[in-house]
Formats: C-alpha cells, sequence, structure tokens
C-alpha cells in the first residue's frame, strides 16, 4: 500500500493506506565459510583456552584456533568427535555438506593396511568421492607376503566390491599422434609429419609414455644437427639409446639378460 503520511502530495491511488514506518533498520548478514574437515580436526587438535569438550566450540571458535603454529596429533577419536559435530550442523541446516573427489592413481602400490583403512573411511556418510587408477590385471595385493594374495587390479576383493569399474581403451595410432602434437606444441617443440607418425609407431609398439618421453632427446639430437625441427632419423636414433618398460623386461627374461646384470 501508500504511505499515509503523502497520500495527498502524488496522484497515485492505492487500495491501502499504512503508516510510514519508523525506529531502527534491522539487517541480516549471512556468512559462508567454506571449510574442509581437515581445517577443522587441525583446528581442534590445538584448541583454545576456554573450557568446554568439541561438542561445546562452535565453528567460529574452530576457525579461530586455526591460525595457531602449534601441532597436534590428530588422533580417530578427535576425528569422530568433529564427525558428530559437522553431521548436527548438517541435521540443523546449519551447514552443508559438498562432498570431495581423492584421486589416486597407481592404487595397485597401496598395501594392505592402506585399503583397509579406505574401506573403513568409505563407509562414513560424509566420505568424499574416490576415484583410483590403475594399468594392472591380476596381481598380489602388497602387504599380503609370503602368502601373496592375488587380486583384479592389486585391489582387495571387499574393497573391490564397493566399486564402479570404468573399462577403458588402448589408444589407437591416430589419437596417440594427436596426443603427441599437443604435448609438442605446450613444449614448443617442432616435428614433422613424418616424425610424428613414426611416434605413433613407437607408442603402439611400447607405449604412449615412452614415445612422449623420446620427444626431448629428439630435439636435442636435432639441435646437435643444426636444426630446429626433428625429423623421423632422430626419434629412430634415441629410440635405438634408450629401452622401454616391455624392451628391458624380454631383454633380462632372455639369456643376454643374465650378463647385462653382472
Amino acid at each position: 500500500g501508500r504511505s499515509d503520511s503523502f497520500a495527498t502530495e502524488f496522484d497515485l491511488e492505492a487500495e491501502e493506506y499504512v503508516p510510514l514506518p519508523k525506529g531502527d533498520v534491522h539487517k541480516q548478514k549471512t556468512v559462508i565459510q567454506d571449510v574442509t574437515l581437515h581445517d577443522l580436526d587441525v583446528a581442534n587438535a590445538h584448541p583454545s583456552s576456554g573450557a568446554g569438550g568439541a561438542n561445546q566450540r562452535d565453528v567460529l571458535g574452530l576457525l579461530r584456533s586455526m591460525g595457531k603454529p602449534k601441532k597436534t596429533e590428530i588422533t580417530d577419536k578427535l576425528r569422530g568427535e568433529i564427525n558428530k559435530v559437522v553431521q548436527q550442523y548438517i541435521d540443523q541446516g546449519i551447514a552443508e555438506l559438498v562432498p570431495g573427489v581423492l584421486f589416486v592413481d597407481e592404487v595397485h602400490m597401496l598395501d594392505l593396511e592402506c585399503f583397509t583403512y579406505l574401506n573403513r573411511s568409505l563407509e562414513s556418510p560424509i566420505a568424499p568421492i574416490v576415484v583410483f587408477a590403475t594399468n594392472r590385471g591380476i596381481t598380489t595385493v602388497r602387504g599380503t607376503e609370503p602368502n601373496g594374495i592375488k587380486a583384479p587390479h592389486g585391489i582387495p576383493i571387499d574393497v573391490l566390491d564397493r566399486m564402479l569399474i570404468i573399462p577403458t581403451l588402448p589408444y589407437t595410432v591416430q589419437e596417440m599422434i594427436s596426443i603427441c602434437q599437443i604435448r609438442a606444441k605446450t613444449e614448443g617443440l617442432e616435428l614433422s609429419e613424418d616424425a610424428l607418425r613414426m611416434l605413433g609407431a613407437v607408442g603402439k609398439k611400447s607405449s604412449l609414455r615412452y614415445a612422449i618421453q623420446l620427444m626431448t632427446p629428439a630435439k636435442l639430437v636435432a639441435e646437435t644437427q643444426g636444426r630446429d625441427q626433428i625429423l623421423p632419423e632422430d626419434i629412430s636414433q634415441v629410440d635405438d639409446l634408450f629401452l622401454d618398460g616391455k624392451a628391458s623386461a624380454q631383454m633380462l627374461l632372455s639369456s643376454e639378460g643374465a650378463s647385462f646384470m653382472k
């Protein structure tokens, strides 16, 4: 409606006239702070001088203590108390949980104790999204010696049952050439079309990683010849100087490998 104090001053019609508001204007401000669970663990590991346990301290008290340089061990009991407080805040609508993403590459390098800890942590409702990456098939789980328990991808079955496995396919030669072109552009290298095709062939024979690693020494060989562009003969020369993982393993298994290691 219109204010009744100015009803006669303006040529405006309204169905309802209301009194002009008086008094102070009250404003409400909402502050959103992004805090990780690790920040809360560290902040609560060296609490302030105020009395009270973890359940009695609010988030602001934890944030104020985050700046202290003193380090204290973060125990499982402390993490459990922090998780309870966070869950209470989520249930009350005070906080909102934004799941993070934990990416673990070469996951077959983890041992049985690490998998046990991860398996228990994944049961928590506030656990992040975990992505594992590996290129192993049936292999031994580390930490199970001397029996040597074998499992797909080197991951215990209990952990593997909790996962969605995304199948991947090997790169084609054309895809390898495209990746080498992107890498060459990033590193400022100039390769001829024939050199790129040779890198694709090398990648198919061995691996894409090995083909990319040949680009830098091939550049050095080209510079010694007074050229800025990498040619196929440069790739061939450095390929003869080095061995990829497959070729090295085959040589060690052969009769020449015994004399090579002496």
